[in-house]
């Protein structure tokens, strides 16, 4: 009996080797990106759809003003319908509405939501300066043109693409995935304000947000680096105005207001805003640092200890993608005064686009900017009321070690970096709801395509819809679905 007992424990145990075995192989051999559970003839179609629904997204002009963002609501709500994911629109205004939907966890323990958050609206465009029409989606030299492609149709397509995967695919969530699509980004943000203000509980409370942004460009076919926006600088938009006696032109007068403007935009334009380093600053060009030249890799490399060195903040100065990094900017875009060329006028005015660093305080930005002008007979003051202090979002959380993993995969050796971002994105209105929310595009773009946002010609390479949904779908089952990235 004893024998026979240790034979029969002999092959249970060889047994269990076995399976063992097996079970560590399938592991070991298993997909390690969700894109790889899916065969290879579907992702094809799902590429094919992805270019189709590219196309008739971008033949909806949206422009801002008016916006009109219900066409694009009615064009979303269609697909959710069809698909089976939960909708709803919300036409909170005249020529706005927003979109909303869902897909609900499926595991019995849920973590908090992620938001695939995207704007419908764009911004106008003069027709006679594009060699397509602004909204014909016509496919040129490999590249589809149309309003709206880099800015942000293209990135809400991918994440429409990515909900449609989710369900097709029958992903184990768990968390609620959700889908909002919002209107009046380009001009005031109501969108996201109303959904904040009205609809807060259809934000379950999320964990990450994704939005537009990032910067990924495109040299001779190698990614430079993966740019992911974790923080913006916010407007402080300030108005100069001069005043001065009215006249005849015929007359001259040195204290006039024209005169007067001109003096005091002389001081403001001259005058150098201080600098310093933000931490996700210090991280990003300490990232940098090892491709860059000897001078510029001994700066990046610890750039708190040489801000108050002269060459470095002349290099700073004269490269306009670090410059914005280290200070508040100021830029001059408008200029008002008389109506008649032959009359003085008693104001002349002066618009300039202010962005702060965040922790700025407004108020003393703007007395040093009043001690600066020197001149009774002029006043400066802000263009609005309302002033949004400027957030960060963290790098160490489990959707940006996610962006690192995917990135890794799609373009090997491609650092993934944090960036400030020189504009304003909506990220800034729901970091204080507790969201950790990042700008990250799963596009590739070159130089020339990147300068056609909200220019000429935009436009977008056939071959990036075809991969970017497959992308920002391994970021987002990383961290919504029940399987993690290893």
């Amino acid at each position: 009996m004893a024998k026979a007992g240790k034979r029969r424990y002999s092959a249970v145990y060889f047994l269990c080797l076995v399976i063992s075995s097996i079970t560590l192989n399938a592991q070991q051999s298993a997909p390690s990106f969700p894109t790889q559970n899916i065969a290879a003839e579907h992702i094809s179609k799902y590429a094919d759809l992805a270019v189709q629904w590219e196309q008739e997204y971008l033949r909806i002009d949206t422009t801002n003003p008016p916006g009109n963002e219900s066409r694009t609501a009615a064009f979303f709500k269609k697909i959710f319908d069809q698909e089976g994911i939960e909708n709803r629109i919300f036409d909170y205004a005249p020529n706005h509405s927003n979109l909303w939907a869902r897909l609900p966890h499926t595991s019995v323990i849920a973590k908090r939501p992620i938001i695939l958050l995207n704007h419908m609206d764009v911004v106008t465009s003069d027709a006679s300066h594009w060699t397509q029409p602004v909204f014909s989606a016509n496919i040129v030299n490999g590249a589809i043109y149309g309003r709206g492609a880099q800015d942000m149709k293209s990135e809400g397509l991918a994440q429409l693409m990515v909900m449609v995967l989710l369900k097709r695919e029958k992903v184990v969530l768990d968390r609620d995935v959700i889908f909002l699509a919002v209107a009046d980004e380009e001009v005031d943000g109501s969108g996201t304000d109303w959904m904040i203000a009205n609809q807060r509980e259809l934000l379950g409370n999320a964990e990450y947000l994704i939005n537009e942004g990032g910067e990924n460009i495109n040299e001779n076919g190698k990614v430079q680096f993966m740019g992911i926006d974790v923080g913006e600088k916010t407007p402080f938009w300030l108005r100069v105005v001069a005043h001065g006696r009215a006249g005849h032109g015929s007359r001259p007068d040195p204290d006039s207001a024209p005169n007067r403007l001109l003096r005091a935009l002389d001081r403001i334009v001259a005058y150098h805003t201080p600098m310093k380093v933000l931490p996700v600053v210090d991280e990003f060009l300490r990232q940098l640092a090892p491709g860059q030249t000897a001078e510029r890799n001994k700066y990046f490399s610890n750039p708190s200890r040489h801000i108050q060195d002269k060459k470095f903040q002349q290099l700073i100065e004269n490269d306009e993608s670090l410059n914005y990094l280290f200070r508040n900017t100021m830029t001059l875009t408008m200029f008002g005064g008389s109506q008649q060329t032959n009359v003085i006028p008693p104001e002349a005015w002066a618009n300039l686009d202010v962005r702060l660093l965040p922790g700025e305080d407004p108020h003393a930005f703007l007395e040093s900017i009043r001690k600066v002008v020197n001149d009774p007979n002029v006043t400066v003051e802000p263009q609005s009321k309302e002033f949004r202090v400027a957030n960060f979002s963290s790098t160490n959380t489990e959707l940006y070690d996610a962006f690192r993993k995917v990135t890794a995969h799609y373009f090997p050796g491609t650092l993934v970096l944090p960036r400030l971002t020189s504009g304003y994105n909506e990220e800034q209105r729901y970091r204080p709801l507790g969201i950790h929310a990042y700008g990250f595009n799963p596009y590739t773009v070159t130089d020339a395509e990147n300068n056609t946002e909200h220019g000429d010609d935009e436009r977008i390479r056939v071959e990036e819809v075809r991969r970017g949904f497959q992308v920002l779908y391994d970021v987002v089952t990383s961290v919504a679905a029940a399987r993690s990235l290893p």
